[in-house]
């Protein structure tokens, strides 16, 4: 069948703050908006956790009250022997087991033609010991293959997606290297951009923004550090940084070690992101690794012109270097420096690739992007 389905949109978490939870509820009201009835599901509820419609207009599932534990790998025989942590490792299995069966009756419960997408590949471990007896199953991977390849998620993407009907990268270059590399059920599907701001950035305030988890993927540390050499030569802009995680401390003393105190404003996690973008002139992305990150397109979608490291080909594809922003080799600090200074000392070139950036990244616009996911579930149901 065509036309309405069953989709369920299965993340590590429900409600964590980050990008893939903003993709996941977008991307839910998106299907909820072409008429089908959506389910997102996540592994866990989330501490840190990202502010969420009270009323979405779709069920929210955490299969776990908080993080399960890791399963408990014993060191020989006589820790092999110790009760409490068999005891313990009895429990969590059973607890898991307990989670499976719910996502299982909520699978069974879908129509004809229903779908299922997998965010994130830990996740894949709980829908792969569900019952998804007629559904399709979509993996999906919200990073680049370097990131993924660097990490144990390499090991659990060749484990728990090599047997699907399809799993999705983010660009067509990463999908290409991942099919090089044995996995021939590889498709790729962008992010789709989540509004165009009615009114763009004026770009006056001086002002350079970075917006995301303080955790170590995103480099803040790296911007810190190249924020000490552009500083002093601009003494009147500030570093605004918008974002909260477990590294915040840490960064807090390497600002004031780096002596940025006066020039850096710790902003906090912000849920307006377009009126954070529009009291900012240059937006910095310093990521060690990304998939296509939403940050850096609502950037350009307020019309403010990005300075990146190139980590990913994600980046590469939103970012068109030169023309509507500019990129640094991954982790130079020094180029990605010298990015800044060019855009924060240039007003003329801000305001042409900011304008040229706001223009451009509608390519990637949510009508598009909904279009293709609709020609990707046409095609695997065949």
């Amino acid at each position: 069948m065509t036309g309405v389905r069953d989709v369920f949109i299965v993340a590590n978490s429900t409600d964590e703050l980050g990008g893939v939870t903003g993709w996941t509820h977008r991307t839910a009201h998106l299907f909820r908006e072409k008429g089908h009835r959506v389910h997102v599901i996540g592994v866990h509820a989330a501490e840190l956790k990202m502010a969420l419609p009270e009323e979405p207009g779709y069920p929210v599932t955490a299969l776990h009250p908080e993080h399960p534990p890791t399963p408990w790998s014993p060191k020989g025989v006589r820790d092999r022997l110790r009760v409490p942590s068999r005891l313990r490792e009895a429990a969590r299995a059973a607890r898991k087991r307990q989670a499976v069966d719910r996502l299982s009756g909520i699978f069974r419960a879908a129509r004809p033609g229903g779908v299922v997408i997998v965010t994130q590949v830990w996740a894949m471990e709980w829908v792969g010991e569900a019952d998804t007896a007629g559904l399709t199953v979509i993996g999906m991977s919200h990073e680049s293959y370097d990131y993924s390849r660097a990490s144990h998620r390499y090991r659990w993407i060749r484990n728990h997606y090599a047997g699907l009907e399809r799993w999705l990268v983010l660009t067509e270059e990463d999908a290409d290297i991942w099919a090089g590399d044995g996995m021939n059920n590889v498709g790729f599907m962008p992010n789709a951009l989540a509004a165009l701001p009615a009114v763009p950035s004026p770009r006056t305030g001086k002002s350079v923004a970075s917006i995301g988890r303080l955790t170590d993927q995103k480099g803040v540390d790296m911007l810190l550090d190249t924020w000490a050499l552009v500083a002093p030569r601009r003494p009147d802009w500030t570093l605004d940084v918008y974002g909260a995680g477990e590294d915040e401390a840490a960064l807090r003393e390497q600002c004031t070690a780096l002596g940025l105190d006066g020039s850096v404003r710790w902003r906090g996690r912000t849920d307006d992101v377009p009126g954070a973008l529009s009291r900012s002139s240059v937006f910095v992305q310093s990521s060690r690794g990304e998939g296509f990150p939403l940050a850096l397109m609502e950037a350009m979608a307020s019309g403010v012109p990005c300075a990146a490291f190139d980590c990913a080909p994600g980046v590469r594809e939103i970012v068109r270097d030169g023309q509507d922003g500019l990129l640094a080799p991954a982790g130079d600090v020094g180029a990605l420096a010298d990015r800044l200074l060019r855009l924060t000392g240039n007003p003329r070139m801000r305001d042409a690739m900011g304008d040229r950036a706001r223009t451009g990244v509608q390519r990637f616009s949510e009508a598009e992007i909904v279009r293709r996911w609709e020609e990707l579930f046409a095609l695997l149901e065949r």
